[in-house]
């Protein structure tokens, strides 16, 4: 029983290092688990069991991500020396100031009014209702 239980550890040790490969590779979950052969609910039962590896799961997802931006980029300027006018202007609204989304508002100024006495009454009550005793 004993040995049993030490090659289902060890293929399970097997199938999170396959798992956290295929995360680095494909940060999706689920694409990760069908290239690993591993079902998404044993995925998230180890990632609940074993606070490690849940560890390492952010990690390589994170390792994924960067990856996966650093092609896109590549990508990106590739298509922007093919004059790709939709990569050009990607590119000039993220990295340049001048062609950043921008949102303006206009108001009109507050003219301030004088409270009445009884307005002033009310704000001063509504004061010591509310102060900390």
């Amino acid at each position: 029983m004993e040995n049993d239980n030490d090659t289902i550890k060890e293929r399970q040790q097997k199938e999170k290092e396959s798992l956290l490969e295929q995360l680095k590779k494909f940060p999706i979950i689920q694409v990760a688990c069908l290239k690993a052969g591993i079902s998404r609910a044993s995925f998230y039962r180890w990632k609940i069991e074993d606070k490690e590896f849940a560890s390492a799961i952010d990690k390589a997802i994170e390792e994924g991500e960067e990856s996966i931006n650093d092609l896109s980029e590549a990508q990106l300027i590739s298509m922007i020396k093919d004059k790709n006018f939709s990569a050009i202007h990607l590119w000039l609204r993220h990295h340049h100031p001048k062609y950043a989304l921008r949102v303006e508002i206009a108001t009109k100024p507050i003219v301030e009014e004088e409270l009445v006495q009884e307005q002033r009454e009310t704000v001063e009550r509504a004061i010591q209702l509310f102060s900390p005793k």
